[in-house]
């Protein structure tokens, strides 16, 4: 039998393919089967009954305990970019008495407010926050007499730390993500909960167009 995927004769995308996060939250919906089983169950007698209803009880209390992960796990994300936020402020300060500052690169930062972001806005204040750094940046390569500056160096050092800890986060609210939109499909105990509660997919990070086309540049 030959191979369903030939790597050597099959048809080859030579201009390469790019993938997108879709963003779009699938409802999980149940069918007349699900409660179908459910009333067999308790035709068959009142223990397997009683066994899928603490079954279902405990499929709920595990959605929303992995609900509070993942709130959890967003709120590091926020913290982490609330750090940066901070770095960023610290970094113009010193830079302006030393260098002329684009007056406009702290607009969007200054107004960064702390707590929990919706998603959309999260990755809106991260892709701010990486555009203004890539402006002060090249600032500093531009005088070398400040690489030298101790603060300045610490600053940067932070924040490629700080870049890998988001990066890091967001690996870590994907992999929650994950697992709530692949339990929810988990027929029959979990999907049955899932669906009679209204739960829909929940949708991984993005990264932006802005970020994307940077990603494809050239750096050195």
């Amino acid at each position: 039998m030959a191979n369903e995927l030939d790597e050597m004769t099959g048809n080859v995308n030579t201009s390469g393919r790019d993938i997108n996060v879709i963003e779009k939250q699938i409802p999980c919906r149940i069918g007349w089967g699900s409660t179908l089983f459910e009333i067999v169950l308790w035709c068959l007698g009142i223990i397997p009954g009683l066994i899928f209803l603490f079954m279902k009880i405990k499929a709920k209390n595990y959605f929303q305990q992995l609900q509070q992960k993942i709130q959890a796990d967003a709120s590091t994300i926020d913290n982490y970019l609330e750090q940066r936020a901070q770095i960023l402020k610290n970094l113009a300060k010193l830079l302006e008495k030393a260098v002329d500052l684009d007056k406009d690169v702290m607009k969007a930062v200054s107004a960064f407010r702390g707590g929990r972001l919706p998603d959309t806005e999260r990755n809106a204040v991260a892709t701010q926050i990486d555009g203004c750094f890539g402006r002060l940046f090249p600032q500093v390569e531009a005088y070398p007499e400040l690489k030298a500056h101790a603060a300045i160096a610490e600053a940067m050092q932070q924040n490629s730390y700080l870049q890998k800890e988001i990066t890091a986060a967001r690996q870590l609210y994907n992999d929650s993500v994950m697992q709530w939109n692949t339990d929810i499909f988990a027929w029959p105990t979990k999907q049955i909960v899932a669906a009679r509660a209204g739960y829909t997919t929940r949708i991984p990070f993005t990264a932006s167009q802005e970020v994307k086309l940077q990603a494809r540049g050239t750096f050195f």
